[in-house]
């Protein structure tokens, strides 16, 4: 049987693993390609942290939000 809840929740699953991958992809390349030369950049001179940062900003903008329905008002 065809479950529309379950289908939904992995299609919004899928979407949050591509954003996570995305930004972790991301996050690397602008260490490697941009980075900081002389090591005194807290966050772009370490691999590991701008991959981290790339995942939270991948997993936020393709995580799906609600869209709130305006209603009008007279």
């Amino acid at each position: 049987m065809f479950d529309l809840k379950n289908e939904i929740n992995r299609i919004d699953l899928k979407r949050l693993v591509i954003g996570v991958v995305l930004g972790a992809m991301g996050g690397f390349a602008y260490y490697y390609f941009v980075g900081c030369s002389t090591g005194s950049c807290p966050l772009s001179s370490n691999p590991y942290l701008m991959t981290i940062w790339g995942i939270f900003f991948g997993s936020v903008l393709f995580f799906k939000q609600e869209k709130k329905e305006k209603t009008k008002q007279h």
